[in-house]
């Protein structure tokens, strides 16, 4: 992936590719990302961990950063609900099963005993002239224009695109699909762009609603139970796919009043809102009709938390650039995801956690760790095709998700106890793929774990209206902490655009 210089992380904090300084026993990683979110270093004592360490194997630390985030999502959760209760915060424990499990939430669901596809068969690795691939067609009208950049029939089966892709160097497959806004991304060594973890952007100086000590009050939020430290807030989901539903569940685990708003023009698959629907009730709003519109700024106009998961400046043209919303709401914590960045060339396109893991090196890096691995358990040597590795979860997506709802969370504390005004915090796939490649000390060998994982342990099954789910239990770990969610997910798009 092509990029720019590499930046730093917000003020205070060191950027992705660095590693915050910590004492005693605390763990490095959970106090570099509790410092990129702000919170206050002296909670980080309440965090322990426990459970299978044989968990999310990999070349690079995955199993960190899996439990890294969700730590620090409970520790944000347990500073709110401390802030709430009155009461001293709770410690944090975080089970590294229950972690491993979530953190593959989408392949342990099925639907009355159906095991749903994870990726479709336009979807994957493809060897191409010089090197190799990977292309995301998921979605109908993805795969529909990948076909279309390539000259294929829209009903061209996997044989068909493996033939073409087999001719034409990767990069050009590469920059024909995006051209087309279809998905394929060449595999790359690695990139020179290092992406924060975590940006703060100053509400005052973007939305020019003056100054600090003018800054408009957050509404009280009075008291809430221990186990749901959010109710009462009221979010307004502008997510897809599964970064930005993992934090928005996380959210309505919590207690939070979640609506996932789409457009009625790009539909959702049943599978997916099976598994990141939780808690969460969803509507359907066309924003480019005055009707739909007027709706969606009555929402807006009591919302606490807007999270969008598109581009750089997709909503813009819908009068939904951070500006125009703080202009509206200079109290609101907005919290925006993309994949590939926030500045660079490759900042407004298109982008899947797997698609991510290609372009910044984490597939070149995870063939290399494979193949060493084969070539000592094999005498003849590794397999010479030379297939890309993938990491054992959509470990960018899913850590990014608990990322973003911790930050949402710390931002409904600072707000109220350190300075009043809006909160903007801007998150990426690739911030987190940079910090998991630089700023996270790799793992040494470690003896097998004396407690086995048996993913059975976090598996839950519950009744919804797209049948009988077997799903993954929440990883969130602080004393008094909710086991499940209040509500299954129910059908995309069917709720009313209403706050309960």
């Amino acid at each position: 992936m092509p990029g720019t210089t590499g930046t730093t992380g917000p003020a205070g904090t060191t950027g992705a590719a660095g590693a915050a300084g910590t004492t005693g026993s605390v763990d490095r990683p959970t106090a570099h990302a509790w410092a990129a979110l702000g919170g206050p270093p002296e909670l980080l004592a309440r965090v322990a961990f426990h459970g299978p360490e044989d968990v999310l194997p990999s070349g690079l630390p995955v199993r960190r950063l899996a439990r890294t985030t969700v730590a620090v999502c409970s520790l944000a959760a347990a500073e709110l609900a401390a802030h709430r209760t009155g009461a001293p915060v709770p410690a944090v424990r975080v089970d590294q099963g229950a972690v491993a499990t979530a953190f593959v939430s989408e392949r342990h669901l099925t639907v009355d005993g159906r095991t749903p596809v994870t990726f479709a068969p336009h979807s994957g690795f493809w060897r191409t002239a010089d090197g190799w691939v990977r292309t995301h067609a998921n979605y109908p009208h993805h795969r529909t224009r990948l076909l279309s950049a390539l000259g294929l029939a829209a009903d061209a089966g996997p044989e068909q695109l493996a033939e073409v892709l087999g001719r034409l160097p990767a990069e050009r497959i590469q920059e024909r699909a995006y051209e087309a806004g279809a998905l394929a991304v060449a595999v790359a060594p690695g990139s020179p762009t290092v992406h924060p973890l975590v940006e703060h952007l100053e509400v005052e100086a973007t939305a020019g609603v003056g100054t600090t000590a003018g800054a408009v009050p957050a509404r009280p939020l009075g008291t809430a139970p221990l186990d749901r430290p959010a109710a009462g807030i009221r979010v307004l989901d502008l997510t897809r796919v599964i970064a930005g539903p993992v934090a928005t569940r996380t959210l309505a685990l919590l207690g939070a009043d979640v609506l996932r708003v789409d457009s009625p023009r790009l539909p959702e698959a049943d599978d997916a809102h099976a598994d990141t629907g939780f808690g969460k009730r969803s509507t359907r709003l066309d924003l480019a009709t005055p009707a739909d519109r007027a709706v969606f700024e009555d929402l807006l106009a009591t919302a606490d938390v807007v999270v969008t998961g598109y581009r750089p400046g997709a909503l813009d043209a819908h009068g939904l650039s951070p500006e125009a919303l703080f202009a509206r709401r200079p109290d609101l914590v907005l919290a925006q995801l993309c994949a590939w960045g926030w500045t660079g060339p490759w900042a407004g396109r298109r982008g899947f956690d797997s698609l991510v893991q290609v372009g910044v090196g984490i597939a070149a890096h995870e063939a290399a760790h494979e193949a060493a691995h084969e070539a000592v358990d094999d005498a003849a040597g590794p397999d010479p095709d030379g297939r890309p590795g993938v990491l054992p979860a959509q470990a960018l997506d899913h850590g990014t998700g608990y990322l973003i709802a911790a930050g949402v969370l710390r931002s409904l504390v600072d707000q109220r106890t350190r300075r009043p005004g809006g909160r903007h915090l801007r998150f990426s796939l690739a911030g987190t793929a940079s910090w998991l490649l630089h700023g996270i000390e790799p793992e040494a060998p470690h003896t097998a774990s004396p407690e086995p994982y048996d993913p059975s342990r976090w598996l839950a099954e519950t009744d919804s209206a797209f049948g009988r789910l077997r799903h993954a239990l929440p990883p969130i770990g602080y004393e008094g902490a909710p086991a499940d969610w209040s509500r299954p997910p129910g059908r995309w798009g069917t709720d009313e655009p209403v706050w309960l």
